[in-house]
């Protein structure tokens, strides 16, 4: 339906509107749209926020800007707001005719262009009476306010300029501001907004097999580890300054077709096959591998690691063994060949004979909530946290509904995508409510590659939030086999930099970088088929270790808000393709990080970096006195080194990638005067209306 006013392109909307946007806790969440009329007469509009349900202080009404510099388009109109706490918040955009704006747009031109007050009397009239619409309106303390500029304009012994003066006051722009007339109000289309907690949007991911925490015996033969020895390394991931520990499949591994070493099809008796072979006789989902402890085992585990400052993500694969209990009880969940036989996995050319795949459309009543148990049983074990296998390969209306009822009455709990498939896959399970998705970040190495990318996960923040891992027990980038130590440096400081999300797989810290052969992407003697201990301590005592890198980016990215954010990553020109720029600011607090990172893990890079000063809030900019002229310096902090260098416009960078992959600046705070305000109110914002 048409409006009186016209209200267009209201962003963010994400799938019409059927789906809610995305938001976290105490950052800003933009909202733009397009609005017009006919005529010459002004027209604003407001942008209206809604609390949660059952949240205190009702809705907020927002003045929407028109869009700022000298190309902007005066129809886009922009807003933001602060979410405070988390639940489905709404908004929607109001337009309405401004005759007050009107009003002082036609005086202004008519006083301009010499008219005196005989031939403004109308014009005097319409004022005074505007000013008597807004007399009853203003707050209490400005009515006295309206009723002065009420009696000189319609004092004819005055001036002319005398008699509209007092309308042009700061005091009564505030006061029409905080409280406008609006003529022909139409109001826009309802959009849901759905705001979660910091730890949605942002967070620092290791993964690690517990099964590989044994040690060595006496002959050198690695022990399978538990639980017990698994907490042992969990003060060592927390020093690092993780703060989620992802761990793989912990349940019973099946017998049957179960894989050697390297992927073979030949397995010893002592091969421990593959963590994602889930069932065997000793249970399925709902069960713990034997050898690695009891249900009280991980009970304990999961306390130590939340000790540490660390939540647990457990591993949601829903496939099976063939000697799974569902194998048996339930065939119908699996997908039945005419010879009688359950199908295997494939992904051409990799085949996975020791998994069968779940069929969900035989009986899906049953198989659902099988799996809704499943997910209930573990969160009631303490996990809050799902890293998902593979969910691209499952209907997405399952997800829906699955991550809906788990948010009906956990709406904290955590869902990670781990689907590597194309963007309207990857950005669908978002839209269903998945929290975190895996990214085609691995791949991604050249500054055009990079850059390209950056963008696509800054705009598509409203719906997709991209987790940053540098590895995975599957992939191990060519970059990694052949770049040297430098480029896990690299990798490192770019995933952790580029996104509020990253993670790791444990070796990366000590640069395991062997594949099973070339061209390939798996690691010689993967993890996955065989246990895989590690000395972290002696690599660390011997300076063969990535830790201390490691856990300065973590340091920053927890120091700095401007780095826990998704929407603010902005790129910078370099004269060199293998120098990569980018900013992000944090408009609440003005933090700003700047960094340069070099893209060649083997040589020194040098070049021009050029800043784009509007970006990074050093612009000049209307009414403010506080910014820096183009030639002037400032002083930013080198985080890495501890250095002060004096940085102008232009800057001559040099980065030798054996002693320092990039500069992580700290740049002067966005000034005061230019900061979003500490509420989820934003721009000029209007009483709140607790009637809603």
């Amino acid at each position: 339906m048409i409006g009186r006013l016209g209200i267009d392109n209201v962003s963010p909307s994400i799938a019409e509107g059927t789906v809610p946007a995305k938001a976290v806790v105490g950052q800003v969440f933009p909202v733009s749209a397009t609005v017009w009329r006919e005529g010459h007469d002004a027209i604003s509009a407001t942008l209206v926020v809604r609390r949660p349900a059952g949240a205190e202080g009702g809705r907020a009404k927002i003045t929407m800007t028109p869009e700022a510099g000298e190309r902007g388009n005066p129809d886009i109109r922009h807003a933001f707001f602060v979410p405070d706490v988390p639940g489905l918040w709404t908004f929607r955009v109001d337009a309405w005719s401004d005759p007050a704006a009107t009003w002082f747009n036609a005086i202004t031109k008519k006083f301009d262009a010499g008219q005196d007050a005989e031939m403004m009397a109308n014009d005097l009239e319409v004022g005074a009476r505007l000013f008597e619409r807004a007399a009853d309106k203003v707050s209490r303390r400005h009515k006295p306010l309206m009723k002065e500029v009420i009696a000189v304009l319609r004092d004819e012994s005055l001036p002319l300029a005398e008699r509209i003066a007092p309308a042009h006051r700061p005091e009564v722009e505030e006061a029409l501001n905080h409280r406008p007339i609006r003529d022909l109000l139409t109001r826009g289309v309802e959009h849901q907004v759905l705001v979660e907690p910091l730890e949605s949007g942002f967070g620092s991911w290791y993964e690690f097999f517990p099964r590989s925490t044994g040690g060595w015996d006496d002959e050198g033969r690695p022990v399978h580890g538990t639980f017990a020895s698994a907490e042992k390394d969990l003060p060592r991931i927390a020093a690092m300054g993780f703060d989620t520990i992802y761990l793989p499949p912990i349940h019973p591994i099946g017998k049957i077709n179960r894989k050697g070493r390297n992927n073979t099809l030949t397995p010893t008796k002592d091969d421990v096959g593959s963590p994602w072979a889930i069932g065997s006789v000793d249970g399925g989902h709902e069960a713990i591998h034997p050898e690695l402890g009891t249900v009280k085992d991980f009970a304990h585990f999961v306390t130590t690691a939340k000790n540490n400052g660390l939540r647990v993500a457990l591993d949601l694969a829903l496939q099976c063994a063939p000697d799974h209990p569902w194998a048996s009880a339930h065939p119908e969940w699996f997908t039945v060949l005419p010879d009688g036989t359950i199908a295997y996995a494939e992904n051409p050319p990799k085949k996975y004979q020791d998994i069968y795949p779940l069929n969900f459309d035989n009986d899906p009543e049953g198989l659902y909530q099988e799996v809704l148990d499943i997910v209930r049983l573990w969160i009631s074990r303490g996990v809050r946290v799902f890293r998902v296998d593979n969910p691209h390969t499952k209907p997405t209306n399952f997800w829906h509904w699955l991550i809906h009822e788990i948010h009906r009455t956990d709406p904290d709990v955590i869902f990670l995508a781990e689907a590597f498939t194309r963007p309207p896959r990857l950005y669908g399970l978002a839209k269903a409510g998945f929290t975190q998705s895996y990214s085609y970040f691995t791949w991604k190495t050249s500054k055009e590659e990079l850059e390209e990318f950056g963008s696509d996960i800054a705009t598509g923040a409203d719906v997709f939030r991209p987790n940053l891992f540098v590895n995975t027990p599957d992939i191990l980038h060519e970059s990694l086999q052949t770049g040297g130590r430098a480029m896990f440096a690299i990798r490192a400081a770019l995933a952790s930099t580029m996104s509020p999300l990253w993670g790791m797989y444990s070796g990366f810290e000590l640069f395991e970088h062997l594949p099973v052969h070339e061209g390939s992407e798996e690691y010689l003697d993967s993890e996955k088929y065989e246990l895989r201990p590690r000395d972290y301590a002696r690599a660390a005592a011997n300076g063969d270790s990535l830790e201390p890198w490691i856990t300065a980016l973590n340091k920053w990215r927890n120091d700095n808000p401007a780095l826990q954010q998704q929407r603010n990553l902005h790129f910078h020109q370099t004269s060199n393709d293998k120098l990569l720029a980018y900013s992000r600011v944090d408009t609440i607090t003005g933090n700003v990080i700047f960094v340069v990172v070099n893209l060649d893990s083997t040589h020194v890079q040098e070049g021009t970096v050029s800043i784009d000063f509007e970006a990074v809030g050093l612009a000049p900019r209307a009414g403010f006195d506080d910014t820096l002229g183009v030639n002037e310096h400032y002083e930013v902090l080198d985080l890495p080194t501890n250095q002060i260098f004096a940085w102008s416009k232009e800057n001559y960078v040099r980065l030798d990638p054996h002693f320092q992959v990039a500069h992580i600046l700290r740049f002067p705070d966005v000034p005061k005067s230019r900061r979003a305000p500490l509420s989820f109110r934003g721009g000029k914002t209007e009483e709140y209306d607790p009637r809603g």
